[in-house]
């Protein structure tokens, strides 16, 4: 009987540690600070069992050896936790972690291109969620059971910087009606255009290893069970050229003792639909991943190495020469990659910044500009004060170069979180600011701000000119402001003249000749200038 009754406890406790590590799944690494709290509880429960056990089997109560060996092991497995906490910290490494990035002197005109309005993401990450919750408002046959993921990566696809993000069930009831087949669709948002697409997979090929899942194709458990070993950092959800979903899942790797200087060393490719990965150095990444590093970890590298160039002791008194990063990110689509923009001040919490800083979220490269000027959120106080009356709020800016002029782009959105204007704001000059019903418009008022100011300093393009016949002619209210869509015979493409810039277009009919300046876009070309 006694016999049986050791072998159920044990069979209990062996089954209680796998419930345990099926729940919390921690990484089989000593890098891992869930591992070590996973085994120094595994250790204090089985060394409670057994204490437990010799004194039902007559073990006289004073004999309390088992228990004092087993809380000593627990007590130093704490001590080397606690001492690899410490040894690990910037309190002693405070060199190292200035050196776990590298940040290159870049020449702002030089690396950044002039504005392309078909690259310029117009929404930020709250306006994307709004386009994508009411997009799935209209999805009749999937809005009962589905609902939009949170995520919204921002990507590169196709030359294009959009926002894209699985759907997830709306419910475990909704899970179990659904898990055979997996999740129908993704949500696709083009930031340039704010056209919102539900992007439906072939059936068969639904996404089936989601972080909504709860078994064996939750995406995490799908991963440990693959990469027992590996710590993984913020996943995140992209497509690759041809549309198909994949879970990126950067491996983290810690450079200094055992738990500081984290950095990423490897990358796990998971296709969503079959659950196949592939694992890559972080040098051979394929180059459609976009989001290997996330936003915050490269603000918190950058941050390292701006806090501590001096030494910790230095960080914390004297704070001689110490920046850090402004409350605050965006990001902008160079050379196929996605880079965080981030304005640098420094510590002493004044609203200028010293430059800024762009960080490649694939290669973790880091460019530093200097530009003393405005901190984001004081541009952003200037550019709601122009428009007070109406009660807008600014979304985090954008870093542009327009005309040479490094600027700060931002949307100017209503309570409802709808985009209503948008707005530049000189960094240098901040009390320089342009607002417009389109970019276009924005910009043009912008130049014309730069010419009058003096303070231009590169050549100013104000787009194309085309000259022809008007074939059409159509007026037309988009968002409450009068527009005419003109088109020129043989010219493809919609003139787009905003009426409120350009009255005298009220005068033209179909037969007259005119020449505009206007801004290329794929189908709508927004008119800067009439002749």
């Amino acid at each position: 009987m006694k016999l049986k009754i050791k072998l159920l406890c044990s069979v209990l406790a062996v089954l209680g540690a796998c419930v345990y590590y099926y729940v919390t799944i921690p990484a089989v690494n000593i890098h891992s600070s869930g591992f070590w709290l996973f085994v120094i509880s595994l250790v204090i429960v089985l060394t409670l069992m057994v204490s437990a056990r010799g004194i039902r089997d007559g073990i006289p109560a004073g004999d309390i050896r088992p228990l004092k060996i087993g809380f000593l092991i627990a007590a130093v497995l704490l001590v080397i936790y606690g001492a690899g906490s410490v040894l690990s910290s910037p309190i002693v490494n405070a060199a190292k972690y200035h050196g776990l990035l590298t940040v290159q002197e870049g020449t702002f005109t030089e690396d950044i291109a002039e504005v392309n309005y078909n690259e310029i993401p117009l929404l930020d990450k709250n306006s994307a969620m709004l386009l994508g919750n009411r997009k799935m408002g209209s999805l009749i046959d999937m809005v009962s059971q589905f609902e939009v993921s949170p995520l919204y990566t921002q990507i590169n696809y196709q030359n294009k910087p959009v926002r894209v993000t699985p759907l997830s069930y709306a419910s475990p009831i909704k899970w179990l009606t659904n898990m055979n087949k997996g999740i129908p669709a993704y949500i696709m948002i083009d930031m340039t255009t704010q056209d919102t697409e539900c992007v439906r997979l072939p059936e068969g090929s639904y996404i089936r290893y989601s972080q909504s899942e709860y078994f064996n194709r939750n995406i995490y458990r799908h991963l440990r069970f693959r990469y027992p070993t590996y710590i993984f950092d913020q996943l995140s959800f992209e497509i690759d050229e041809e549309g198909t979903p994949y879970w990126i899942c950067p491996v983290k790797k810690f450079n200094i003792g055992l738990f500081g200087g984290q950095t990423i060393g490897k990358v796990v490719l998971c296709n969503a639909v079959t659950g196949e990965t592939s694992c890559y150095d972080i040098e051979d990444c394929p180059q459609w991943v976009d989001s290997v590093y996330s936003a915050s970890l490269l603000i918190q590298l950058y941050d390292y190495y701006g806090l501590y160039m001096n030494g910790f002791f230095n960080s914390v008194l004297s704070q001689k020469g110490c920046l850090q990063t402004t409350d605050g990110s965006n990001y902008l689509a160079m050379e196929d990659d996605v880079w965080v923009y981030t304005g640098i001040t420094s510590v002493s919490g004044d609203e200028s910044n010293v430059g800024f800083v762009l960080m490649n979220q694939r290669t973790m490269e880091a460019k530093y500009y200097s530009c003393p000027g405005a901190e984001e959120y004081s541009a952003m106080n200037s550019a709601e004060g122009q428009v007070q009356n109406l009660g807008y709020h600014s979304t985090f800016p954008l870093l542009l170069n327009v005309a040479g002029e490094p600027t700060y782009f931002m949307a100017l959105k209503d309570d409802a979180g709808l985009v209503k204007k948008y707005a530049m704001v000189n960094i240098k000059k901040y009390q320089n600011v342009a607002i417009g019903d389109t970019v276009a418009e924005c910009e043009k008022s912008y130049i014309n701000l730069l010419k009058i100011n003096g303070i231009s300093s590169g050549p100013v393009s104000v787009g194309e000119t085309a000259a022809g016949t008007i074939e059409t002619l159509a007026p037309v209210v988009v968002e409450g402001n009068s527009r005419y869509y003109v088109v020129l015979s043989g010219r493809d493409g919609i003139y787009d003249v905003p009426v409120s810039e350009f009255p005298q277009i009220v005068r033209f009919q179909e037969g007259d000749a005119v020449t505009f300046e206007y801004i290329a876009g794929e189908e709508l070309h927004t008119v800067t200038g009439i002749r």
